[in-house]
C-alpha cells in the first residue's frame, strides 16, 4: 500500500485499520465471556455438569471425552458463547483427564494417538471411501497400545502393530495383541530398530503404496507429534500463570519424538526452560552431545524396553532445527542411565516420596536426582512420566516388595483373547503381511 500511495495515506490507513481491529464487538466482549465461565466454574455450575455427564457415559470406552462434549454442549446451549464454554469446561476436564490418566491411559501419548484416529477417520468419511490396510508401527510399545486401542473398531482401516518379540513386559504383549478385528499384531524376529526400519522401507516401496494407503501412527506422523505439543504448551502455560517462570522438562526418551513435540512447542514461544533427555543404556544421543559424532548403532535390551532405540529417527528433525552441534548442545541436555540405576531409583523414590515408578519414568526421576542442588533449586521441573507401573509388575514388585494396584481398564485387557502373529524382520516380510491382511 505504502509504494503505491505515499507515507501519510499509509499512516492514515494503518491508524483506521487498528481503530477498527480494535472496535470489532467480537473481541471486545471476550474477556467478558471468559469472566462469565470463571464465574460458572468457580460457582460449581461447571463441574455439576461434568459429573452428570460423566454419571452418563464415563463408564463406557472414551466416556471422559465424551463427557467433556456433552458438559461442553450443554453449557453452550446456556451461555451462547464457545469463548465461555472452553474456560469453562476445559477448567474441569483437564484435571480429570490427569486424575484418570492410570485407569484411562489418557495420556500424552494416548491422547495424540487418538486424536490421529479422530482426524484420520473424519478425513476418510469426508471423502466417502475406504483407505486399504494401513501400517501403524511404534518402536516405543507404550505408544503402540494406544495406536491398537485408538484405531481399533474404526471403519476403513487395518492396522499393524509391530513389536520386537520378547523385547516387551508380558503385559505390554497382553495390550498388543488383545483387540483382533481390524487389528493385526505381529512379533518381529528382531528390535524396536529393526521394526522402524521395515515401515519406513515401506513407505519407499512405490509398488506398496500403490496398493495400499499407508499411513504411520507413530512419530514418524507429525500428526502424532502436534497434539504432544499441546501438553508442553498447556503445562509450561499453568505454570508460567501461577508462578510467572518458565517450566523445565526432563522426558523419557528413545525414538525421540516426544522431545520433538517439546522442543517444537518452545520453538513456537512457549515458555519451556531446558529440555533433559533421559535415555537408558542405548547412549547414542548422550554420546552425539558429549563428542559431536553421529554414531547410530544397534539398541541395547534393557528393563526400559520402550526406549530400546539405537537409531531414533526423529534426531533428523531435531538436527533440522539445530543442524549445528554447538546449537544442539544449547538446545538440550542428555544423560544416560543404565538398568542398575534404573532399579535403584525405583526403591529410593518409593520410600522417599510413595511414589512407585515405571521403569521409564524412573530414567526422568534418575536424571533430576542427578541435577546438582543449585540446579534443581534454579528452576521448576517437570518430570515426563510415561506409564503406569502396572503394565511392569515383573521389574517393579520384586524390588518394592509388594503388589503394583492394576487399574480397571488394564485388567479388563486380561479377559480378552489374544492373537499375534510372527514375522521376519525383513521387508519382504512386512509387505507380504500387509498384502495378506488386504486379501
Amino acid at each position: 500500500y505504502w509504494l503505491m500511495t505515499d507515507t501519510a495515506a499509509t499512516l492514515n490507513f494503518l491508524k483506521g485499520n487498528a481503530v477498527a481491529r480494535l472496535t470489532v464487538y467480537e473481541l471486545s466482549v471476550i474477556p467478558l465471556f471468559l469472566l462469565m465461565g470463571q464465574f460458572a466454574s468457580q460457582g460449581g455450575l461447571s463441574r455439576d455438569l461434568f459429573k452428570a455427564a460423566s454419571a452418563l457415559v464415563g463408564h463406557v470406552r472414551g466416556g471422559l471425552a465424551m463427557a467433556s462434549l456433552l458438559s461442553a454442549g450443554a453449557f453452550g446451549a446456556v451461555c451462547g458463547s464457545s469463548v465461555a464454554t472452553s474456560a469453562t469446561i476445559v477448567d474441569k476436564q483437564n484435571p480429570n483427564a490427569a486424575r484418570e490418566f492410570a485407569s484411562r491411559f489418557f495420556g500424552v501419548d494416548a491422547a495424540a494417538v487418538t486424536t490421529v484416529g479422530e482426524a484420520y477417520e473424519r478425513e476418510v468419511w469426508a471423502d466417502k471411501r475406504t483407505v486399504p490396510p494401513a501400517a501403524k508401527e511404534s518402536p516405543a510399545t507404550l505408544l503402540a497400545e494406544a495406536v491398537a486401542a485408538a484405531f481399533h473398531g474404526r471403519p476403513g482401516f487395518a492396522v499393524s502393530v509391530l513389536f520386537p518379540r520378547g523385547l516387551v513386559s508380558p503385559t505390554q504383549e497382553r495390550q498388543l495383541t488383545c483387540w483382533g478385528g481390524n487389528v493385526h499384531s505381529y512379533a518381529v524376529e528382531g528390535t524396536f530398530d529393526d521394526c522402524q526400519r521395515m515401515v519406513k522401507a515401506a513407505f519407499l516401496d512405490t509398488s506398496l503404496s500403490a496398493r495400499h494407503a499407508l499411513s504411520s501412527a507413530n512419530s514418524i506422523n507429525l500428526g502424532r507429534l502436534l497434539p504432544q505439543a499441546v501438553y508442553y504448551a498447556a503445562t509450561a502455560l499453568a505454570h508460567l500463570r501461577s508462578t510467572g517462570k518458565p517450566l523445565s522438562f526432563i522426558i523419557p526418551s528413545g525414538n525421540l519424538g516426544n522431545a520433538a513435540a517439546c522442543i517444537w512447542a518452545r520453538r513456537m514461544g512457549l515458555p519451556i526452560g531446558e529440555v533433559v533427555l533421559a535415555h537408558n543404556a542405548n547412549r547414542t544421543v548422550p554420546d552425539l552431545l558429549e563428542s559431536g559424532d553421529w554414531s547410530p548403532r544397534p539398541s541395547v535390551a534393557t528393563i526400559a524396553s520402550a526406549m530400546d532405540v539405537g537409531d531414533p529417527s526423529n534426531m533428523e528433525r531435531l538436527r533440522a532445527l539445530h543442524p549445528g552441534i554447538e546449537d544442539l548442545r544449547g538446545a538440550v541436555r542428555a544423560v544416560s542411565v543404565d538398568d542398575a540405576a534404573i532399579r535403584a531409583r525405583i526403591v529410593a523414590d518409593h520410600a522417599r516420596f510413595g511414589q512407585i515408578w515405571c521403569p521409564h519414568t524412573a530414567v526422568a526421576a534418575e536424571a533430576w536426582a542427578r541435577l546438582s542442588p543449585e540446579e534443581r533449586r534454579g528452576q521448576a521441573w517437570c518430570l515426563v512420566a510415561t506409564a503406569s507401573p502396572a503394565k511392569f509388575p515383573e521389574v517393579v514388585e520384586p524390588l518394592l516388595g509388594l503388589k503394583v494396584p492394576v487399574p480397571p481398564a488394564l485388567a479388563e485387557l486380561f479377559g480378552r483373547p489374544t492373537e499375534v502373529r510372527p514375522l521376519g524382520a525383513t521387508s519382504a516380510a512386512l509387505r507380504d503381511a500387509l498384502d495378506a491382511g488386504a486379501a
